[in-house]
């Protein structure tokens, strides 16, 4: 390819990759699905291409979807055991955050509905919440009728809104604090200050530290109080699991708080938050290190806040 091919590709690359990694929910998907984008730019017959954005939209979206009504993704996913790819704030995968569509769509809470709808669905939903393509720009990346792409939307719609319960978006200073008094909480075996901290229809999951073969959940504040007191409850098998004693620092991921394990510079969990009307609605339990990768190279490059508890 000469340099202009290759800078019109490159130009459309962190808008693909933000595109596949809502589609996927994995970060490393994503990259393999760009660059799956890529070699078919490589081959195509370019001077045909009349929209080189339109073209490698199509071209991402259909391989995003390929990959998700494969077997392996099917399997994968439906044993019980999948959980969006955590994001550091600022990762260019994150991708647009304008409005409130956008950055509601790469919440972790957002991309494990979405598993619940068909791979069509998805895309149609992630195109037209996330990234603003009107009907008739859907129906031609998909290959589909307009009424087609309206009727998806709407019951993607439908479907996400049925399972997720919106509050007032919630300010991240005033969200911080709240999962900071909550790290406090659990820290410190205050059961009865975690069981006023949380939503009456909170929920949690978690990978169980990676070695569970299915997901473990947890309903009614009762129930996760006591999931979330044990988890945050150090002991020696725990911190040999860590590899040390993990110091314990709050950052953004996926645009909510979340309280990552630090052992010598390298996260060996996250805990993700959101936050509703002052109290926490949701939580999700990553430690699985596939998981946890795109997450640390990112971590790596950042200059973190000081930890709210310095070794757990």
């Amino acid at each position: 390819m000469d340099s202009a091919a290759i800078d019109r590709f490159e130009a459309s690359r962190g808008r693909l990759a933000s595109l596949a990694y809502r589609l996927l929910g994995s970060a490393a998907d994503a990259e393999d699905a760009v660059q799956d984008t890529f070699l078919r730019w490589q081959a195509a017959d370019r001077e045909r291409v009349e929209v080189p954005e339109a073209w490698l939209t199509r071209v991402a979206t259909n391989l995003c979807l390929d990959r998700l009504r494969s077997a392996q993704a099917r399997h994968e996913r439906a044993a019980g055991a999948w959980l969006p790819e955590p994001l550091l704030e600022g990762d260019p995968m994150l991708g647009p955050a304008d409005t409130f569509e956008q950055r509601e769509s790469v919440s972790l809470a957002v991309l494990t509905l979405l598993e619940r709808l068909s791979p069509v669905e998805r895309a149609v939903y992630v195109l037209r919440e996330a990234f603003s393509y009107s009907h008739a720009e859907i129906a031609g990346i998909l290959g589909i009728t307009v009424s087609a792409s309206q009727q998806h939307v709407h019951r993607a719609g439908i479907r996400v809104a049925a399972d997720r319960r919106r509050g007032a978006e919630a300010d991240p200073a005033s969200a911080r604090r709240v999962v900071e008094e909550f790290l406090v909480a659990a820290t410190s075996g205050r059961t009865e200050r975690l069981v006023a901290l949380l939503t009456d229809d909170v929920t949690a999951l978690s990978d169980g530290a990676g070695l569970a073969k299915r997901l473990l959940r947890y309903t009614t504040r009762e129930r996760v109080a006591s999931y979330v007191r044990a988890g945050f409850r150090p002991t020696p098998a725990k911190r040999r699991l860590a590899g040390g004693s993990p110091a314990l620092h709050i950052a953004s991921v996926n645009g909510s708080p979340a309280v990552l394990a630090v052992v010598d510079g390298r996260i060996v969990g996250a805990v993700a938050f959101e936050v509703r009307d002052g109290k926490v609605a949701s939580l999700r339990g990553i430690a699985a290190a596939h998981r946890l990768g795109r997450l640390n190279r990112a971590w790596r490059q950042h200059e973190p806040d000081a930890p709210v508890v310095d070794a757990w």
